[in-house]
């Protein structure tokens, strides 16, 4: 599985984390993904989804 949102192509990115001596050492900055059903052209399909697309109603739940 690749880690990223199924939506908006939110995708890992890579960054640094900084000790108390401000010694860099790398790190990697993971979008929130959640599994969940919604509808992607006209069919139900389980995809994982970011947070922020769950709260802007970007992934749109079946009806049941």
């Amino acid at each position: 599985m690749a880690y990223r949102c199924s939506l908006c192509e939110k995708r890992p990115v890579a960054g640094n984390t900084y000790s108390h001596s401000h010694k860099a050492s790398n790190r990697v900055f993971r979008p929130n993904l959640h599994k969940q059903k919604m509808v992607l052209d006209g069919k139900t399909v389980s995809a994982y989804v970011c947070t922020r697309c769950i709260k802007a109603g970007k992934a749109i739940r079946p009806k049941v």
